[in-house]
């Protein structure tokens, strides 16, 4: 029994409210009359003590509440080189403003890909936008309201955090991430040497490579494809989007997804409460523990990104076999209508500490 509990115990450390949890059943038998307890017992106190569970529960506070046009104010549009050598030329919010490229209303922001111009092939490639946080956050929650991401043969669109300045010492999270239309979506960790995550987890999603190290097959990393083809593309746009949520904590990351209509939403995400609560909200779909990745070490302070481009390392790698016509960068240099659909449509972004 000892060597059940600890091992129960064991697999439990990641979850502050289940260490509460503990310590409280662990003080009730302490302060009672005969004072006799084990480490069994006290372990079944809180494991069963399911109408103790709410009250401890640690919530998140709302922090950056971003609808609308606080994005023009809250993100910075980094016209600089694709990183990932894509056929996509980055514009500034000026250019983007004046283009319709980037826009908002009360509840909706768009940032989208230019679809009207033949591209030359000896020039730039298409105009798009990636937009980055000016805040930079640690330990927090943020949960992203899509209505609407880019499609298209030649796309690939991201949402992810990162320090960029330190890569990849400072570690990269990607939340929403995919090309050529391709479901469903996933979540992936990007590090340094030595972070690696278990072949078995708490997750509904798959694992693929287990090694988040860059330097492992192609800079892969350590990823988690989803389980529901809605997660991601035009199955995604046609179910009117969803919620993605990010926790990062100090021994774990997870990411959940929920589509638009899917009856299991918490009301927090569905209703942008002031506080959240994620040991409410179910198995994550992507879980990333501190098994074998000590996360403080390998992630640092994390700006936002939200980004479109075209082709280069991954959509123009896997182009190919991905039932696309012609080849990438001729395909997205001489049919800009295809990427009247290459947008985002965001209702809001919420973090919270």
């Amino acid at each position: 029994m000892w060597l059940q509990a600890l091992q129960e115990l064991k697999r439990r450390l990641d979850d502050k409210p289940f260490i509460e949890l503990l310590l409280l059943a662990l003080l009730e038998s302490l302060s009672s009359s005969n004072m006799k307890f084990s480490l069994t017992s006290v372990l079944g106190l809180a494991l069963a003590s399911n109408s103790l569970g709410p009250t401890l529960v640690s919530a998140y506070s709302l922090v950056d509440n971003i609808v609308g046009t606080a994005f023009f104010n809250s993100f910075d549009w980094q016209a600089i080189a694709d990183p990932t050598h894509g056929r996509v030329n980055y514009v500034d919010q000026n250019t983007a403003k004046s283009q319709n490229l980037s826009y908002a209303s009360a509840d909706t922001f768009i940032v989208r890909a230019d679809y009207k111009t033949v591209l030359s092939s000896s020039g730039a490639g298409r105009n798009s936008v990636r937009i980055r946080s000016k805040k930079t956050y640690t330990n927090h929650v943020a949960v992203f309201n899509v209505r609407h991401m880019p499609q298209g043969c030649g796309t690939w669109p991201a949402i992810w955090e990162v320090k960029e300045s330190n890569w990849p010492t400072g570690g990269e999270i990607d939340i929403v991430e995919g090309v050529n239309d391709q479901a469903p979506n996933a979540a992936t960790l990007h590090t340094a040497p030595g972070c690696a995550m278990p072949a078995s987890r708490s997750q509904t999603g798959s694992s693929t490579q287990l090694d988040c190290n860059t330097q492992v097959n192609g800079n892969a990393g350590c990823g988690v494809k989803f389980p529901a083809a809605s997660s991601y593309g035009p199955s995604f746009n046609s179910n009117g989007g969803g919620w993605y949520a990010l926790e990062r904590a100090s021994t774990y990351i997870k990411v959940w997804f929920w589509s638009r209509n899917d009856g299991s939403v918490p009301a927090e995400i569905k209703n942008g409460a002031s506080t959240a609560t994620p040991t409410n909200w179910g198995t994550p779909t992507a879980y990333f523990p501190n098994t074998s990745c000590n996360i403080p070490n390998y992630f640092q302070e994390h700006n936002i990104i939200i980004n479109l481009t075209f082709c280069g390392d991954w959509a123009g790698g896997v182009y190919g076999s991905s039932g696309c016509p012609s080849t990438c960068v001729d395909y997205v240099n001489n049919n800009p209508g295809a990427f009247q659909n290459a947008y985002f449509d965001i209702a809001s972004l919420r973090v919270y500490q």
